[in-house]
């Protein structure tokens, strides 16, 4: 009994958590650590603890991993692009990001992240067009992605 209300407790958590990312870079462009390593420390005590959860510890450290190497690359390379057209402009991805994609990558796992990061393209880039934007918040669409792989592993795979 003790041990479900501390899961539930840990949920919210995770959830409020998630929530206040998505807030700050939608308004800020900013994905603050206060809320982003509690929602790491959340995830790592749900993949050990939690019996049956859609990963293990193992898969998730290597889901964390490549999150973090994939998220790492793919800013490296925009950074590279970035500089040779416009060197006086913001970089297109932080380092909160990068850390957010190993954060889902450790509560996802490795199969769980790449639709995640499907998804959470997909719906980004939907909205850029519809809204006709520039800069795309990437916190949001990918908690929502994740959520929906979160799903989509677990009763459906």
């Amino acid at each position: 009994m003790i041990f479900y209300l501390f899961l539930a407790l840990l949920f919210a958590g995770a959830i409020g958590c998630a929530v206040a990312i998505s807030v700050a870079d939608f308004r800020r462009r900013i994905i603050p650590d206060a809320y982003l390593i509690p929602l790491f420390l959340i995830g790592l005590m749900v993949v050990n603890f939690v019996p049956n959860w859609i990963c293990g510890p193992r898969t998730a450290v290597v889901g964390a991993v490549l999150g973090y190497v994939l998220g790492a690359g793919v800013g490296f390379v925009f950074d590279i692009i970035r500089q040779r057209k416009n060197p006086r402009s913001d970089a297109p991805i932080g380092m909160g990001d990068i850390k957010l994609l190993a954060t889902g990558g450790l509560w996802l796992g490795p199969n769980g992240l790449a639709i995640a990061l499907v998804l959470s393209c997909l719906f980004g880039g939907v909205w850029a067009y519809v809204k006709k934007q520039q800069f795309i918040p990437f916190a949001p669409f990918f908690i929502a992605g994740a959520i929906l792989s979160l799903i989509t592993t677990a009763f459906l795979l």
